[in-house]
């Protein structure tokens, strides 16, 4: 029950913060979307120690459990533009097939990578 509680405060801080972050992002100027500011801003206050992993991991943890479940209203979202994909739809289904094999081929190259770097520090 305490981790509950515990994840619960982290997801609202998590919130909090992304909340912020989009509200302060049109005064930057800066032609990148707030939430991946954000996540820069996150990953740079935890690798400075200025916030602590412990402060995050839990409710940080949770969401990713459950990231699937945010991607059902942008999926359920599709279904308006029908005739778009009347039309275009082999142009976009290709467009996420080479997306989803970039993702999935630079992810796998980079893991590699860094299990490299991390096998050669330790032997």
């Amino acid at each position: 029950m305490k981790k509950l509680g515990i994840g619960l405060l982290q997801v609202a801080g998590l919130t909090v913060f992304s909340m912020l972050v989009n509200s302060l992002t049109p005064y930057l100027h800066i032609p990148i979307p707030g939430s991946i500011i954000g996540m820069i801003l996150l990953f740079a206050l935890l690798e400075s120690g200025i916030i602590r992993l412990n402060w995050v991991e839990v409710g940080a943890s949770w969401l990713l459990a459950e990231l699937l479940l945010f991607f059902i209203p942008s999926a359920i979202g599709v279904m308006n533009y029908s005739k778009l994909l009347e039309a275009n739809g082999l142009q976009v289904l290709g467009v996420v097939l080479v997306g989803t094999f970039a993702v999935m081929a630079s992810s796998g190259l980079l893991t590699g990578a860094i299990f490299k770097v991390k096998e050669r520090r330790g032997s």
